[in-house]
């Protein structure tokens, strides 16, 4: 009996066994397949994440700039190697560069959640800086040097930027997205060149936290609190920590900027007014505490902006104007990619007998305090107007030429002028620093203007394809006279006389770009 039972357990096990591997090998009814689906709410490119109520779109462009007369991919040739005019200024930089954007939508009972997400992959040709010892050095463009000329926060030697990072919901924009201040067309009245003054910008995004109120037929405010610190701080100088001009002393952060924007957007165009709160916040007189610190000052910036559409001269041609008025608050006007953020150094020829080369100088803070006679004398801010415009015409579907242009006018106080110039001559901490060596500034005078011309041609031989020649002029009027001393190892700039003079300079972009 024990082993008959033994048996049939055997036997009930196999059976279970092929009956298990038979089961696995019948046919099994397949999951339907869930296809992505066109989402028509937003428009065109949109579609449902497989599973959920959310559309996505994706999108992105990849573009090729040679910008020539430049060591900048951006801000002209206003500074540094670029404004040398010599073997340290590039016949040309080249930049390659990969644009990637996510956008996402989901309709909810408070209207639309939506994402946005903006990345940009880019290969930019370098330059080189001299060391003052006949030898020079690789200077990476967009990327931070380490020892051993490595680029330490680069990728494969390029950069990654993220442009805008922000979540939009219920009237509230919450994150890293243009200005509100910003007209619609950011830097780009009718152009691609970066530089231009007479506006604000930060067409790559700012920290924001915004309430936008929409009223109907195309009429709408937004209230906005942003981050100063990446964009919109052009410098608090402390004349008594040295140098021309002073040295930037910032403290830590304290306030955001406060902005607020009006708009009327409709068929025939835009109208907009714009109003900026800045907050001037410097650390102190001295390395520590005990040398006291200058009063905050609030600054602050206006801006009226105008579009006009579909003029007679053709359809879809263009007029876009805008000015612009800051007190203490200098980036709103100069724009962080215009010519070093303010900072303007431009060499050139001298006919004056006695001087090596000339030199035009430009310098735009905030602000700048100090001492005089010993009596702190508190932050003074640097007052600044411009305006920029363009105007497009379509010649045909294929071919559109731009002309724009641009100015800004910088002006510093009594007070201010004081501390840069001193009185009669004598003191004052540009004439200190610059009459180094004999040098003699008969006018001393740190008020400058910019002046900006230029003219865009576009070609579309396909949709989303566009070739472009963007050609600059800029010139660069300085109100100091006489003969300075502005050596400069890095560019190899001897340690000579220059005749102060005015400056002019001129940059070519070309670019090829995809949309996608």
């Amino acid at each position: 009996m024990k082993m008959v039972k033994s048996l049939i357990l055997g036997s009930a096990a196999a059976l279970v066994a092929v009956g298990g591997a038979q089961a696995a090998d019948l046919p099994v009814k397949a999951k339907a397949v869930e296809y992505v689906k066109i989402c028509s709410l937003y428009g065109p490119g949109f579609y449902y994440i497989p599973g959920t109520d959310t559309c996505i779109k994706l999108g992105g462009y990849l573009r090729a700039d040679v910008v020539v007369n430049s060591n900048s991919d951006h801000t002209g040739n206003t500074s540094g190697a670029g404004g040398a005019n010599n073997r340290f200024t590039n016949g040309y930089t080249w930049r390659s560069r990969e644009d990637l954007n996510i956008d996402t939508r989901t309709a909810t009972e408070y209207g639309v959640v939506r994402t946005f997400f903006d990345a940009t992959f880019s290969w930019t040709s370098d330059t080189y800086a001299g060391q003052g010892n006949g030898a020079t050095v690789y200077s990476p463009i967009g990327a931070v040097q380490a020892p051993n000329n490595a680029n330490s926060g680069a990728v494969a030697g390029g950069t990654v930027g993220v442009y805008y990072a922000f979540i939009q919901f219920a009237g509230f924009t919450m994150g890293k997205a243009v200005s509100q201040f910003s007209a619609p067309w950011a830097n780009y009245p009718g152009n691609n060149f970066d530089g231009l003054v007479g506006g604000g910008g930060t067409i790559t995004g700012v920290n924001q936290f915004t309430y936008t109120a929409q009223f109907g037929n195309g009429v709408s405010l937004s209230l906005s609190a942003q981050d100063q610190t990446a964009y919109y701080q052009a410098g608090v100088n402390n004349i008594l920590a040295g140098g021309a001009y002073g040295t930037s002393d910032y403290a830590g952060t304290i306030a955001p900027d406060l902005v607020a924007m009006l708009r009327v957007d409709q068929a025939w165009g835009l109208f907009q007014a714009s109003f900026a709160a800045h907050d001037n916040h410097a650390a102190y007189y001295g390395g520590t505490e005990l040398t006291g610190h200058p009063d905050d000052k609030w600054g602050w910036a206006g801006q009226l902006a105008l579009s006009i559409k579909n003029i007679p001269t053709g359809p879809g041609d263009t007029i876009n104007v805008q000015g612009v008025y800051t007190n203490g608050a200098t980036r709103y006007n100069i724009q962080d990619l215009a010519g070093s953020a303010g900072a303007n150094t431009v060499y050139g020829g001298t006919g004056l007998p006695g001087a090596y080369q000339s030199v035009g100088i430009g310098v735009a803070p905030d602000s700048v305090f100090g001492a005089i006679g010993g009596v702190n004398t508190g932050q003074q801010l640097v007052t600044t107007w411009g305006f920029r415009g363009a105007y497009v015409h379509n010649w045909n579907p294929y071919w559109n030429t731009s002309i724009y242009g641009a100015y800004a006018g910088i002006t510093y106080n009594d007070t201010a002028k004081t501390l840069l110039c001193g009185v009669g001559g004598v003191g004052g901490s540009v004439r200190t620093t610059l009459n180094a060596l004999g040098g003699a500034i008969t006018t001393c005078n740190p008020d400058y203007n910019i002046a900006q011309i230029g003219t865009q041609t576009q070609w579309t031989p396909v949709k989303n394809l566009t070739f472009t020649a963007d050609l600059t002029y800029t010139h660069l009027d300085q109100k100091y006279a006489g003969t300075v001393s502005a050596p400069s190892a890095a560019i190899g700039k001897p340690a000579a006389l220059y005749e102060l003079k005015d400056q002019n300079t001129v940059t070519l972009l070309l670019r090829a770009q995809r949309n996608w």
